[in-house]
């Protein structure tokens, strides 16, 4: 009775705000409740009118490419600095610190920041590049460069990741590499048959959680188009066209709908990923 009271304000707000929303959220896919009129029941129609919607399909693929390219570039470049991060050099919690920096910035303030550093007109990248002889694209304004702009902002702030690369480090033992040492491997050979592997547990638990983030995007491409999307649509992500639906056109059951499926692609992935992890993570002393 004790635990149970103890537990009791953990166990309320999980009802109240997780379970109650979640099983609502699930009839309200199946209505045309729009926030100010209760609607009615429509079956399936949500979800047949979305196979339907191109903005639907364009915001499924502008959302797929920043996951596709995103995720394994975050993990790369992660895992790169935090290897970096790990070498015993002067002065590196000052270098830490500076990587871990960006983490720190809102992400609104980081979406006003790039838009100045990547304008086309006086941006600091640009004018970068025109000092080596090159003429840099239109970044945010383009259709071909504005999903590359946006990776290249959000690997900015990998820096949490790093931190958890880092702490995935320090807990392979020492003695897999004096071991190493022993059998005359070098550099790459103990990052090849001894980090990497020993890191995958890290590298698999960071891989989970970009993608359900990935998949997330919102606030920087929202901020930076004013919640447009622009140019053509090139923008528009997933979750903005669901707030658009829901808290712009008061669609909330097509904004529903969109939730789940958007819920049914994540846990898929998820469980691929975790399916597939038994052949490629490996854990110490196994």
């Amino acid at each position: 009775m004790y635990g149970w009271l103890f537990a009791s304000p953990w166990v309320i707000g999980l009802l109240l705000f997780f379970a109650v929303p979640l099983v609502s959220s699930l009839y309200f896919s199946f209505t045309t409740y729009s926030i100010l009129q209760p609607g009615e029941f429509v079956g399936f129609r949500n979800y047949v009118e979305l196979m339907a919607d191109s903005v639907f399909w364009k915001s499924i693929s502008n959302t797929v490419y920043f996951v596709v390219f995103f995720v394994p570039l975050s993990i790369f470049f992660g895992v790169a600095l935090a290897m970096l991060l790990n070498m015993r050099v002067r002065g590196m919690a000052v270098y830490r610190t500076i990587f871990f920096l960006p983490t720190l910035v809102p992400a609104v303030a980081m979406a006003v920041l790039w838009m100045w550093l990547l304008n086309p007109g006086f941006g600091l990248v640009n004018g970068m590049l025109d000092v080596v002889g090159i003429q840099g694209p239109a970044w945010l304004g383009s259709e071909t460069w504005s999903k590359p702009s946006l990776i290249l902002m959000s690997l900015w702030g990998i820096g949490q990741s790093v931190v958890i690369y880092l702490a995935g480090l320090n807990d392979i033992s020492p003695d897999y590499y004096e071991a190493g040492d022993i059998d005359g491997a070098n550099w790459f050979h103990k990052m090849k048959s001894i980090t990497l592997p020993l890191l995958t547990p890290v590298i698999f638990f960071n891989l989970v959680m970009g993608i359900i983030g990935a998949f997330q995007q919102f606030t920087l491409p929202y901020t930076m188009t004013g919640g447009r999307g622009t140019p053509a649509d090139s923008m528009k992500f997933y979750v903005m066209y669901l707030y658009d639906n829901g808290f712009k056109f008061f669609k909330m059951g097509y904004a529903s709908a969109m939730a789940w499926i958007l819920f049914i692609i994540v846990m898929a992935l998820t469980a691929l990923i975790f399916y597939t992890s038994k052949k490629w993570v490996h854990y110490q002393g196994e």
